[in-house]
Formats: structure tokens, sequence, C-alpha cells
């Protein structure tokens, strides 16, 4: 029974066994075609390694025994002032060894933040003495290098566009190694370029008082933070009629117990030293001499001659002796014209300065002049104050100014930082009147020498031509005047005649 029932599961199991499938072909896709073979780029060849660039050595830091003076009896050498790195670089590359009178008594007090009344002409070293006081404070309190824009650190007040333009340039010259900015501001100079300079931060601001009292007016200068104030060439500033503007400018800064004050003036009459003792606080009083700016470097020589020798005298001594640099004043703005179109008549280079030119061609000329372009230069009293020229050899006073002072300016033109000068003057039966005053305020006699015969030779035919005296307006013939009379019939008046 067991047996049937296992032969039954058996039949069971291989009944439902499945079938053996039949061979189905077994269609394959067909291979996609080869592509052509692409030939292999090259190698590319690897670039050059660039070298890696040498580390930047910076410069060694300039030190004061690179500039080695002398001591010397009786002179004081920068050296002896402990002065900033910085400044004494400048002072090297500048070759001045020795401080001026002016500057060797100054300093030393300025340096202590001491405020200072000086006695000096130009010429002495003055602007200088108080730019070198104001670099070396700058520079030692860290706490005064960030400035805030219209406000600045030190302010200079000038009477004159000239003399403020050269304090400024002096300004750039000394602080070459620095990274203190100066500025200028004068009149006679676009006010919107003057305005975008004041819109950055500014340490040393220079000015006239005229400009300097538009940007105050605009909120563009703040001085309640200024520390140091100089006014240099007060006694100018007076003549000028400026004082009242400078007391304004003055009343704006801080109380003289909180700045410094230098103040500055070729003479101290009665209103320069009131004015004075109201802006200073306990100062050092320094006078310097006449006789020591009109110097010992300047040889000074006064022809006496004739007024209509004038002009000989003057064409004979600049085509026969040839100076490198001269300056000739007169005392008039005609005289000047009258000079200027003799000089150019002849062919002589030469540029005119006086109060009829404006602003951008005074200083277009000047520096002409300065860069040896022109030779010789003619102007009034106008450039007599604060201009310092390199190379100038010889000042000529073609007519002598009625002011002692103006001749000491005139002549300190030439004989500049320690450098031989020559001065001469032509005096006639006019000028030599002024010479007594002269020789008081120089405390020495002049020398009075009659002109040598080669300089009186007399002038070609041409410029004689030119030096007779110019007929007044008054022997002009009349003009012709037209009336209704003679003007056209059926014209209207005072209108032209139809072409």
């Amino acid at each position: 029974m067991i047996k049937n029932w296992l032969s039954r599961l058996l039949g069971i199991f291989r009944a439902e066994k499945p079938k053996a499938k039949k061979d189905v072909p077994v269609t394959r896709p067909a291979a996609p075609a080869r592509r052509p073979e692409q030939p292999r780029p090259a190698p590319q060849t690897p670039k050059p390694v660039s070298p890696k660039p040498a580390p930047v050595t910076e410069p060694e830091a300039w030190h004061q025994s690179q500039f080695p003076v002398p001591e010397e009896p009786g002179r004081v050498r920068f050296h002896d002032l402990n002065l900033r790195p910085e400044i004494m670089h400048a002072i090297a590359e500048l070759g001045f060894k020795y401080c001026t009178p002016i500057q060797a008594r100054v300093l030393p007090e300025s340096l202590q933040h001491k405020d200072v009344i000086g006695r000096a002409q130009t010429g002495t070293g003055k602007t200088a003495a108080f730019l070198i006081s104001i670099f070396q404070h700058l520079l030692t309190n860290a706490e005064e290098k960030k400035r805030t824009m219209g406000m600045p650190y030190a302010l200079i007040l000038a009477p004159t566009r000239e003399l403020c333009l050269q304090i400024y340039r002096d300004a750039r010259t000394l602080s070459r190694f620095t990274q203190i900015r100066s500025l200028a501001v004068y009149g006679g100079m676009p006010l919107q370029q003057q305005m975008t300079q004041l819109e950055h931060p500014v340490d040393i601001l220079v000015a006239t008082p005229g400009r300097l009292l538009d940007f105050l007016g605009r909120k563009k200068v703040k001085l309640e933070s200024l520390k140091v104030l100089v006014i240099d060439e007060a006694d100018r500033m007076l003549d000028m009629g400026f004082i009242p503007d400078v007391k304004r400018i003055v009343y704006a800064t801080p109380y003289k117990d909180v700045r410094q004050t230098l103040f500055f003036s070729a003479t101290i009459s009665e209103d320069v030293h009131r004015l004075s003792q109201q802006w200073t606080r306990q100062p050092v009083r320094i006078e310097i001499d006449p006789e020591q700016v009109a110097a010992r470097e300047i040889e000074q020589i006064v022809y006496l001659t004739t007024h209509e020798e004038k002009a000989k005298l003057l064409y004979n001594f600049l085509t026969q002796r040839k100076p490198e640099k001269v300056l000739i004043f007169a005392n008039r703005k005609d005289e000047t014209r009258r000079l200027y179109e003799m000089l150019m008549d002849y062919g002589i280079s030469c540029a005119m300065m006086s109060g009829d030119v404006d602003q951008e061609r005074r200083q277009k000329r000047l520096d002409r002049f300065k860069e040896g372009q022109i030779s010789v230069l003619v102007a009034t009293d106008v450039a007599g104050r604060g201009l310092h020229i390199e190379g100038m050899s010889h000042v000529i006073n073609y007519s002598l100014p009625r002011d002692p002072e103006d001749y000491v300016h005139r002549i300190g033109r030439t004989g500049r930082a320690g450098q031989k000068g020559t001065s001469i003057s032509f005096a006639c039966e006019e000028d030599s009147f002024y010479i007594p005053p002269i020789e008081e305020y120089l405390k020495h006699e002049l020398l009075c020498v009659h002109p040598p015969e080669d300089l009186v030779q007399e002038l070609p035919e041409r410029l004689v031509k030119m030096e007779k005296p110019r007929p007044h307006h008054h022997n002009h013939p009349p003009r012709h005047r037209r009336t209704a009379s003679s003007r056209p019939h059926g014209q209207p008046q005072n209108k032209k005649p139809a072409r």
C-alpha cells in the first residue's frame, strides 16, 4: 500500500516537470559603427615656471651720520637740534649745514612750543625756522597724525599771493620724506578748485587773509582745533590794510593759552608791538639787525648817474657783463612797462611782473624765470618780498625805493642761503636823496661810484628813439568827432552806415 502511494506521488511529480523549450535564435543588436580614429593631440610641453621674484628689500633708514657736518665755533648745526630723521634727510638734500642767525635763535625756543616774536627781514631763513618747528611737533605727537577734513594743525598767514605760494613750496620741500600734507589758498585762483582740495585732510594751511575768510564763511575751514598759528610779515599786513581781517581769523582760533603763536615782522612799530602782545603768551623776543641781513654775502654798489644815462647803463650792463639771472626793480608800473619794451625790442630774453599782470600769467612768468628759460625779470615791488629764486646772481634797482625797508627786501632776493650775490643801484639826481635814509637803516655806508666808461656807451640807434619821452595825451591832436551835421543824410545817430 505504501508502495502504491509512493508510485502515485512519483507519477504526479513526473507529470508536472516542464518540457524543455526549443532553442530560439537570439538576435543581438548590431554593434555601432566604429568611429574613425582621430589623431591624438601632441603632448603639451610644460610651461616654464617663472622664478619667484626676489624678496623686496626696503632701503635702509636714513641716518644723520650720512650727512656729517663739522662743528664750528659760534655756529649752530641742525644736528645739534635733535630733529627727526625725516626732517634731517630733507635738510641734507638741500645742503643746509648750519643755521642762519634767525634759525639758531628761533628753533631752540619754538621746538619747546614757546611763543616767539621775531624781527627779521626776508632772506634770513625764518620760513624754514617755523616750518621745521611745525614738522617736528607733528611727527613727534602720534595723535596729531590723523586730521579731520577742513581742520588743519597749523595755519600760516602771509600778506601776498607770491609769499603764500613760496611758503607752500618750501613746506613741500622740507616735508618730502614725510606724510605731512600742505595746502595753499590765495586769491586770484579759481575758488572751486581750492574748495575741492580742502575736501581732503590738511595738516598745514598757508593762506592769504581774504581767501581764508571766504572759506571760513563757507564752513570749509574750521580753526577750533588749531595748534600753531604763524603770522608772517605782520608789518606788511598792516600797510596793506589786512589787520581787521587778521583779527577776525585770530578770534576764530583757540585762545592763545592753548595754541602756539609765531609772530614775524621786518619792523616792530608801535601798532605791530600792540598786536603781538594781544596774540602771544609770554613770548620770546628775537631781533636780527638789518646789517646782518643785507648781508655779508651781498656786494652792494651804487652807480651815480643821470636819469638820461640809466637806460644806457642797464643795456650795457646786461649785454657786456651778461649776468646769469637778474631781477630789475622799478618804482612805477609805467616805468616797468617801458623797460620791458626796451629790452624786448633789442632781443633780450625778459619778462615783466607788476600789479597789472593777473595771477596766472604772473606765476607762469615767474616759473619760466626760475627754470632759466628767461634770464631777466623786470618787476615792481610786488616781487620784492617772499620770493626765493635759486641762483639769483644780481638785483638791479633801476630806481631806488622810497622806503629803506623796501631796499632791504629787494636786495634780499640775492645772496640767499649763504650764496654770494650782487646788488647794483642806479642813483640819479632824485634818487640820491634816498641814499642817506638807507644808510641810516643799514647802519653802514653804501659804496657810491661812477660807472665804468664801457657801461655808458651810446645805445644803438633804434633804442635811442624809444628813449625819447612819449607825448602826453593833451599834446595829441584832437580826434575828429562826428557830429549830426557830418553824418550822412538819413543815417540814424549812433549807428554804423549800411554797407
